[in-house]
C-alpha cells in the first residue's frame, strides 16, 4: 500500500468524503471511537465534515441522542447516549499497569501508600458519586472531593496555589461515577447521567466485554490504520505490552511504503482527489501518532501540531496542504490561511464554499480569506 492509499483508507473509514445529507445527528461512524470536543467548533464541526447536518455546536449539545464525557486521554468526547454504559467499559484500563500509565504521575503516591491504581480510581469515583447529586461546577466538585480524599489522592497545584485531586484521575473517574459533562459550559458542569445502570463506581473489570465496534484498539486500527502497537499505545496512554496482549486476531498486516502496520475493516482506497475539508485542530484525522505519514514533510509538524494553540488543517485530496486560523469580529468571520502549496481555481472555489460553511456554523458571515 502506498502512503496516499493509506490516507485514502483513513478518509473513507472516517467518512470525510461524504457529501452533506439529511442524516440523524448520530449517523457518523466515529461516534464509536468518541468525537473529541476540543476547540471552538470541536465535535460539531467534525460531524459537518462527515456529512452530518449539525447547524452549530449548540444543536449538538442539546441533542438527547448524544452525551459528552471525559474518556480517552482524559479529553471530552461525544458518544451516542445509548452507548455510554458500554463506553465506560470499553475505555476502562486493562490492568493496574495500564491504569498507572494513563493517570500520568498520579500513580506514584498511590503506589507509595500501597494502593493499586485501579482501586484508587474506584475510590475517586465513589467519592464523586457522593459529591455530585445535582449539577455542579468542576471547581466545586474538586473542593468537595478534596475534603473526602486521603493524602495519596491529592497534590499541591502551583498554578491554583491549592491542594486538590490529581487532574487525570478526576476526569476519567467522572464517567466511572456515572457523571457526564454539560455541553457548552466553561468551567465544566458535571451532572448525573439519567437512568444510569446501578453499578459499583469505578473502572469495569473487563474492558473487552463490549461490542467490538466500541473497543479502542480496534477503532484505532479501523479509523487510523494501518498502525503499529506503539501508535495505539501512544494514543491511549497505555503500555505497549498491554496493547500487544489485546491485539485483534483479525487485524490485517499491511506494508505502507515499506513500513509495517495493521488495519481492520474493508479496504477502500478510491478517493476524490479534489476533496477539500477545513479540519479542526483536534479532528480524528490529525490524531494519528504516525505524523510522518499524515504529513510527510517533517518541517511542517511544528506548525500543524504546536504545543499550544493548535490551528486547523486544510485537507486537499489525501494531503494536508496548509493550516487555518479563525478571526472573528462581531458577526464577521475571516479565515486566516497558510497554504503550503498553490490551489487550482477549481479547488479554490471549493475552499471558498468550505469557508462559508464554517462561518455559518459559527453563526457568522464570511468576511474574507486572508493568506499569510
Amino acid at each position: 500500500m502506498k502512503r496516499s492509499e493509506a490516507l485514502a483508507y483513513r478518509i473513507s473509514a472516517q467518512q470525510l468524503n461524504r457529501a452533506p445529507g439529511g442524516r440523524p445527528i448520530t449517523d457518523a461512524a466515529i461516534f464509536d471511537f468518541g468525537i473529541q470536543d476540543t476547540g471552538r467548533d470541536g465535535a460539531s464541526w467534525a460531524l459537518v465534515n462527515r456529512g452530518v447536518p449539525v447547524q452549530n455546536a449548540a444543536e449538538l449539545g442539546v441533542s438527547p441522542d448524544v452525551a459528552l464525557a471525559w474518556t480517552l486521554r482524559a479529553a471530552p468526547h461525544y458518544y451516542r447516549r445509548s452507548d455510554l454504559p458500554d463506553v465506560l467499559v470499553a475505555t476502562s484500563p486493562w490492568s493496574d499497569q495500564d491504569a498507572a500509565k494513563r493517570v500520568i504521575g498520579a500513580d506514584k503516591p498511590l503506589k507509595a501508600a500501597g494502593i493499586p491504581t485501579l482501586a484508587g480510581l474506584a475510590e475517586v469515583a465513589t467519592q464523586m458519586c457522593h459529591v455530585v447529586t445535582d449539577p455542579m461546577v468542576k471547581g466545586e466538585v474538586s473542593t468537595q472531593l478534596t475534603k473526602r480524599l486521603d493524602p495519596p489522592y491529592l497534590r499541591y497545584c502551583g498554578s491554583c496555589q491549592a491542594t486538590h485531586s490529581w487532574e487525570v484521575p478526576f476526569r476519567i473517574s467522572a464517567l466511572y461515577a456515572g457523571l457526564e459533562l454539560q455541553p457548552g459550559t466553561s468551567p465544566p458542569v458535571l451532572h448525573r447521567i439519567p437512568d444510569w445502570p446501578k453499578r459499583k463506581p469505578g473502572p469495569a473489570p473487563d474492558p473487552m466485554a463490549v461490542p467490538a465496534s466500541l473497543q479502542p484498539i480496534r477503532n484505532y486500527l479501523r479509523f487510523l490504520g494501518p498502525a503499529k502497537p506503539t501508535d495505539v499505545a501512544a494514543f491511549l496512554d497505555s503500555p505497549v505490552a498491554e496493547i500487544k496482549k489485546h491485539w485483534p486476531e483479525d487485524a490485517v498486516e499491511i506494508s505502507v511504503d515499506g513500513r509495517r502496520g495493521w488495519l481492520l475493516g474493508e479496504v477502500n482506497i478510491e478517493h476524490d482527489q479534489e476533496l477539500l475539508r477545513l479540519l479542526g485542530g483536534f479532528d480524528l484525522f490529525l490524531q494519528g501518532k504516525d505524523r510522518d505519514l499524515i504529513v510527510a514533510d517533517a518541517t511542517r509538524h511544528k506548525e500543524l501540531w504546536p504545543i499550544l494553540g493548535r490551528p486547523g488543517a486544510v485537507l486537499h485530496g489525501t494531503e494536508i496542504i496548509g493550516t487555518w486560523r479563525p478571526k472573528a469580529s462581531g458577526k464577521q468571520f475571516t479565515l486566516r490561511l497558510s497554504l503550503w502549496t498553490a490551489l487550482s481555481k477549481r479547488s479554490r472555489s471549493r475552499l471558498d464554499i468550505e469557508a462559508e460553511r464554517l462561518a455559518a456554523h459559527r453563526g457568522a458571515e464570511l468576511a474574507g480569506i486572508v493568506e499569510e
